[in-house]
């Protein structure tokens, strides 16, 4: 399927204020997030899949293995696989996140 649609994206909602459309390409998955500017911050967690976030509006501080940023529009954080990391949203944002390999674990589905 070459083309998504909004109503072809699953929705998750893992945490207060942080909304999540995502979809899969036949190696990545990707998330639409919009993030409200009061939302909690995301615990510090780890995965296996290298993610990639890229900030489209907004900033939000990130940390990767210790170390945090303060990540602003049009700026991009790569994630290695099994590194620690965690999200602290500092107003209204939106990114979108890319994992490699496809990510079956979608955080807040269901919700």
């Amino acid at each position: 399927m070459p083309f998504v649609e909004p109503s072809d994206m699953q929705l998750g909602r893992p945490l207060p204020g942080w909304v999540g459309r995502f979809y899969h390409s036949a190696n990545m998955t990707f998330g639409v997030w919009e993030v409200a500017a009061d939302a909690a911050a995301l615990h510090e967690h780890q995965h296996p899949e290298e993610e990639v976030w890229n900030v489209v509006e907004g900033e939000i501080a990130i940390r990767v293995d210790g170390e945090e940023r303060v990540v602003k529009q049009g700026s991009a954080v790569v994630v290695p696989g099994n590194a620690r990391h965690s999200a602290r949203p500092l107003g209204r944002c939106r990114a979108v996140v890319v994992d490699w390999p496809v990510r079956t674990a979608l955080p807040g589905l269901g919700r």
